[in-house]
């Protein structure tokens, strides 16, 4: 029988070929911490001199993780090696294709001695198997590494000289330090001041080892010098109980009032993050209830951080960023990089040292001032300030907050902030009263800005003040874009305008614009646009004049963690530094966008305190969709019993189908035979009725109606979690209450469908529900009643649920749910508000998981925390492998029954938003079409590598999949991208018969044209695998936005040119990251055939956010402008993660627009939110007509039902002239526009109404 192999990758990321120029030695020490190599390198020189030891070689092992630089070092060093010793920090999975050589080396020849010991104090009995020592002796080397410092490491030649090569001297047994102890206790807290606060410092105690405490001396003078008492501490670990009750006792007796940490890691381990179905508690790291700030001890030098744009390397992201965020550290910014120190000729290795970098240095300890200040300062004295982001900058789009009725969330904040004795005279009464204060004064439309009134500015000497302390690059980047503050649209009499109000000393303001809106032509070619002087304006105003405690930026998001710069580790020059400089940040923002959360945590050191998501419902029927529903009961009621009723329904049918235009948005194939069209009917109107759809929004602090409650409680119980009485789904469990089977299995309500039910009607659920009980679906229709019935019943009227033991599955669900799920609920709107008074008073906020409520993370409940993502080493999870692969064959097999194909060329847009959310789910999508399958580090989630799935065991040809990466997930997921371009350009070198391999074929294809058109080998053979693609580094975006948003383009090539000029940018796993490469990406879209885009969960839609139609819109229409041919464009459904559901765009669409847009119940939910709830209804007209723009899958009468239902239904019109009279005009002119540029052919009679509409709407404002 013949095996078929994977092929493995090989993959290492980052790293080159590193050839460290070493002679041989009989002795070799491996180790991956530069401060233990030093501590060895000092030991040795101390020890050796007296003794004359064997020749010994040090090696950071980080630089041979290339196989290739394994087996250079191999051949040149270990081949006359007679020990070897290795400090794994992580186990062998760390350094896999190392140890398993190593064991190789000491097999091949005797006498060779092999000692693996682990980089940390816990035991790995793989280690001890591995090597060829006794356990003693294994133990007690570990012992003198763990130990460290100088003595220890001579201590530890001693041993393995005396043991191994007839050295005479006894070793001394190793010597610990204290776990934790106050470093340079006398010398330090002599220098205290009785009026500075104390701040502690905490280092790891292997710098103290390795004396190589340099760095640390002088920040802790730093922070001496500027006004804080420094409180030292070195530890072992922050995970070592004893360590920590040292810590927390120094915390203690010294009144800490704020933490520095620069430990990495987390404290707090999450062994499975994504599949946790319980709400999550936190323990808290420390006793004392005070912040604690990260800071970042790069693993790079000075010079490649200063060049590297995403700022941080893989390595570093992981253990001093995401690993922190577990525990609710707030990130900083780096504050030293590693030099070389010296070259030790004795052992040959370079050794590396920290080095402070001072105005880094002292960003972070301003900001440490500013929080204690917070803890100190009375709040009757304290300013803060709230933004409310506004873009498109329209006076009807103030108070942006994905899910969240922004308005009432501000006012439900300056409720809470009064009630806690912050100087506010008087809150408005509701949103609506808080939108109209702040528009009557300036805001950023253009329009207004001449004559409104202007409450607060800023002097053009003030600005040139602070302007003048920014970095000369930064100052002359702003002039040579800008010009003069004088010249800025917001300066008006000698002084820049600074939008919003102030109530007593807490003020709202309306965060500026971009600068995009200013410089039409900036939305097609510059990406990386610096912001305008009024942009500056406001913030300094804030910072130096108005002189704020802290910001509050209210939902999701602004703009100014969106600002060009590093992804992490912002320097002076990154705009978000520079704009907001050193100060306390507070973000309430939607649990189950932890990407964008991510970013303002990262780039704008940024609290999150997450809420919780709108209210969901099911869409139900109404209107023309519920009397076709009536009508299809009635006529499968009538079969076999009343002919004439059956043929006149079944006419009633088809007709009022065909007037409905529901025909339309039926299967095509389906529409050709009246009987096809009766079963597609049943089933398009089951999948409507049983979409999930927002109910209203979410308003910071308060749960909406019971009803509603009871609807959001049925969403997030619905999917199973796992295994286990109360992770059944609440269908489920009644299902096994009930004994409802199919074909003797248990009936599966998440799989209804029109198929005749057959099974039981207990009585229970005849009675719910007067409509007939015909199919699979209608009995999942009474489930889905009944659960409701029962939830409000027992949970929301706290009925006894004794009353349920005859039904034991769905009481015990339920007595759950009660105790555990909906009390989540309750503290989440306590929380929500608490944590932000909390977070104002100086004090810690818990940190918290983040995804998807209603996909089964009933972990990031309860809200009001600070929440964390993923490892960004865990991607794809193996969860999401198999999501992946079930997703691309589901794919594949559409595609193939459609178009008699496979899919060739596809092009993806992969989220780090989504990323973060599922753990991966489109990259394991991608991997599974180019089969290739990731390769997790043994007992780990750690992606290690990836191998290459035969071609016989694919059985099908390989798609070559172009990504588009989103800016965020650039900088979060740069070892994702390295994984992904190496398993390409692998693919590309593979030879496999047939004609399966694809990837090859384009790319070898590609190459010679470019060789032929006079392009290097090697530069064509790199361009020719490029296929991760994203914006230029440092900027964000896919550039569709800005000229939707100003109406400034004339065709759709000019669309494609800004999404092409935007993300024509490659990325991988090359030192070229980040290249230039248009070219690259213009061949790519024009041979791209099918363009797909998935969707996590349904706590939102297509046409709820920009970002659908920027990337999934922008991608097809730059494939059909550059191919001359529309590709086929797909949408994939993963909000049930054990059943993908592969949808054509179209499809999807049309389910939007008829399960939520056009329904009175999601219109009605918005009308309770006022102004933002009509802002809802103009951002929903303002996407469906951009998906429009870029794909032409909007019908005709799709407009004029969007019209006629948001905009001429007289209720609406009313509610939309009440509440936002501005979004109504913003929506009248987007459809006017969609009728001039031909996207909807407009009768007449619809093209008179809006220029009727628009007049009053300019009738209203005169009147004002």
């Amino acid at each position: 029988m013949h095996l078929l192999a994977a092929q493995p990758g090989g993959f290492i990321e980052e790293e080159g070929i590193v050839d460290l120029a070493q002679s041989p030695a009989p002795l070799v020490v491996f180790s991956a911490a530069d401060s233990q190599l030093t501590a060895l390198s000092a030991g040795f020189q101390q020890i050796n001199e007296r003794n004359g030891f064997v020749e010994t070689r040090l090696v950071n092992w980080t630089n041979l993780l290339k196989p290739a630089a394994f087996d250079l070092y191999e051949d040149k060093v270990l081949e006359q090696a007679e020990v070897v010793v290795v400090s794994l920090l992580g186990g062998k999975s760390y350094w896999q294709y190392g140890v398993e050589g190593l064991v190789r080396w000491s097999k091949a020849k005797p006498n060779r001695t092999l000692i693996l010991v682990p980089g940390d104090d816990n035991v790995d009995p793989e280690l001890i198997e591995l090597s060829t020592v006794s356990e003693q002796i294994q133990h007690q080397v570990w012992r003198y590494l763990r130990a460290g410092g100088l003595d220890n490491s001579a201590q530890l030649f001693t041993y393995l000289n005396q043991l191994y090569f007839e050295a005479e001297f006894e070793a001394n047994d190793p010597q610990f330090l204290p776990v934790a102890q106050f470093y340079n206790q006398q010398s330090t807290s002599a220098k205290w001041r009785k009026e500075q606060s104390v701040v502690a410092l905490i280092f790891y105690r292997s710098h103290l080892q390795s004396a190589n405490c340099e760095m640390f001396d002088q920040f802790i003078e730093l922070m001496s010098a500027n006004g804080l008492n420094p409180l030292p501490i070195v530890i072992s670990s922050l995970k070592d109980e004893q360590a920590m009750s040292v810590v927390n006792q120094l915390l203690s007796e010294h009144d800490c009032r704020l933490i520095l940490n620069s430990t990495g890691f987390a404290a707090n381990t999450v062994s499975s993050p994504g599949l946790s179905s319980q709400p999550n508690s936190f323990k808290r790291l420390f006793t004392v209830d005070i912040p604690i700030l990260q800071l970042v001890l790069s693993s790079s030098t000075l010079e490649d951080w200063t060049d590297y744009k995403q700022g941080l390397r893989s390595r570093d992201i992981a253990m001093q960023v995401v690993l922190p965020e577990m525990d609710g550290k707030v990130l900083t910014r780096a504050i030293s990089f590693k030099t070389e120190a010296f070259f030790d000729e004795k052992t040959q290795i370079s050794l590396v040292q920290y080095q402070l970098h001072h105005e880094r240095a002292l960003f972070v300890i301003e900001l440490a001032k500013k929080y204690i200040q917070l803890s100190i300062t009375d709040n009757k004295n304290k300013r803060i300030a709230l933004i409310l982001a506004n873009y498109p900058t329209k006076d009807g789009r103030i108070g942006n907050g994905v899910g969240l009725d922004t308005p009432n969330s501000t006012v439900n904040i300056l409720n809470a902030l009064k009630d806690a004795g912050y100087p506010i005279d008087v809150v408005p009464e509701n949103g609506n009263q808080l939108i109209e204060t702040l528009l009557e004064s300036v805001t950023n439309n253009p329009n207004t800005l001449h004559y409104l009134a202007c409450w607060q500015s800023l002097s053009l000497s003030d600005y040139k003040k602070a302007f003048a302390d920014l970095p000369l690059v930064s100052q002359q980047a702003i002039t040579k874009r800008w010009g003069k503050p004088e010249d800025d649209i917001k300066c008006r009499d000698g002084r820049l305008m600074i939008s919003g109000i102030r109530l007593g000393e807490t003020f709202v303001g309306i965060q500026p614009a971009r600068g995009f809106n200013i410089d039409l032509l900036a939305n097609y070619h510059d990406p990386d646009l610096v912001p305008p002087h009024n942009y500056l304006a406001f913030y300094f105003w804030l910072r130096f004049t108005y002189q704020v405690n802290a910001v509050i930026h209210v939902g999701k998001h602004g703009n100014l963690e969106w600002l060009p710069g590093k992804g992490l580790a912002l320097s002076n020059e990154c705009w978000p530094d520079a704009v907001l400089g050193p100060m306390p940040h507070f973000y309430p923002f939607i649990v189950n966008d932890p990407g964008e959360g991510a970013q303002a945590k990262r780039r704008t050191q940024a609290v999150i305190i997450d809420h919780l998501m709108p209210p969901m419902t099911r869409a139900e029927t109404y209107g023309e969709l519920a009397e076709l529903e009536g009508l299809v009961d009635e006529y499968y009621q009538a079969q076999g019993l009343d002919v004439r009723r059956e043929v006149w329904l079944r006419d009633q049918i088809l007709e009022k189908v065909q007037d409905t235009h529901i025909l339309d948005e039926l299967n095509e194939a389906a529409r050709e035979d009246d009987n096809q069209v009766l079963e597609e009917l049943d089933t398009y109107l089951c999948d409507i009725k049983e979409a999930q759809i927002r109910h209203g929004l979410h308003i910071l602090g308060q749960l909406p109606e019971p009803h509603k409650v009871a609807n959001t409680l049925i969403a997030l119980l619905r999917l199973p979690r796992g295994e286990g009485v109360i992770n059944q789904g609440v269908l489920h469990a009644l299902i096994r209450d009930f004994s409802l089977r199919v074909n003797d299995q248990p009936f599966d309500p998440l799989e209804a469908t029109r198929e005749q039910w057959c099974g039981e009607k207990p009585e229970l659920l005849i009675k719910v529900s007067e409509t007939l009980w015909r199919t699979h679906a209608d009995t999942r229709e009474r489930l889905e009643l009944l659960a409701l019935e029962w939830v409000e019943h027992f949970l929301l009227n706290d009925n006894d649920l004794i009353e349920l033991s005859a039904y034991p599955a769905t009481q015990a669900l339920l007595t759950y749910a009660k105790s555990t799920i909906q009390a989540a609920l309750n503290q989440s709107v306590k929380n929500e508000l608490s944590a932000i008074i909390d977070g104002l008073d100086g004090k810690f906020i818990e940190a918290g998981p983040s995804g998807a409520p209603t996909r089964g993370r009933l972990d990031t409940l309860p809200t009001g925390r600070n929440f964390y993502s993923v490892d960004n080493r865990a991607i794809p999870s193996k969860a999401a492998w198999v999501l992946g692969q079930q997703s691309a064959e589901a794919l594949i097999h559409r595609h193939l029954q459609e178009h008699g194909d496979y899919p060739k060329q596809l092009g993806l847009s992969v989220w780090g938003t989504a990323t973060m959310r599922t753990g991966g789910d489109d990259i394991a999508q991608a991997f599974a079409l180019m089969g290739v399958k990731p390769i997790w580090a043994q007992g780990s989630n750690r992606v290690v590598d990836f191998e290459i799935i035969p071609f016989q065991l694919l059985n099908r040809p390989r798609v070559d999949v172009t990504l588009r990466i989103s800016g965020f997930f650039r900088d979060a997921f740069a070892n994702v991208m390295a994984l992904f371009d190496a398993a390409v350009v692998a693919i590309s070198e593979l030879n496999e018969p047939g004609n399966g391999n694809l990837i090859q074929q384009n790319i070898k294809q590609r190459e010679a044209q470019l060789i032929a058109d006079g392009m290097a080998i090697g530069d064509a053979k790199r361009e020719a695998s490029y296929r991760v693609f994203g914006s230029k580094p440092g900027a964000y975006g896919a550039g569709l936005q800005g000229l939707i948003d100003e109406r400034c383009w004339e065709e759709k090539s000019d669309l494609a040119e800004a999404y092409l000029n935007w993300g024509g940018y490659a990325y991988g796993n090359s030192d070229k990251d980040g290249v230039q490469a248009k070219d690259a990406f213009l061949h790519q879209l024009s041979n791209i055939e099918v363009v797909v885009q998935n969707q996590d969960n349904r706590e939102h839609d297509l046409l709820d956010s920009d970002d659908y139609y920027q990337f999934q819109g922008g991608m097809s229409n730059a494939a059909q402008v550059y191919s001359g041919k529309a590709p086929t464009i797909y949408h994939s459904d993963h909000s049930n993660p054990s059943k993908p559901v592969i949808r054509t765009l179209k499809e999807e669409l049309n389910r939007v627009i008829r399960s939520r847009v056009l329904n009175p119940k999601w219109i009605e939910g918005m009308r309770e939110h006022g102004y933002k709830g009509a802002f809802e209804m103009g951002a929903t007209v303002d996407y469906l007509f951009a998906y429009d723009a870029t794909t032409d899958l909007i019908a005709d009468y799709q407009y004029e039902q969007v019209t006629d239902t948001l905009l001429f239904d007289q209720v609406n019109q009313q509610f939309l002239k009440d509440n936002n009279p501005q979004i109504m005009e913003e929506m009248a002119e987007r459809l006017m526009e969609a009728a001039q540029r031909g996207l909807w052919q407009a009768p007449e009679e619809y093209k008179e109404k809006l220029q009727d509409l628009l007049l009053q709407c300019d009738e209203m404002q005169e009147a004002k």
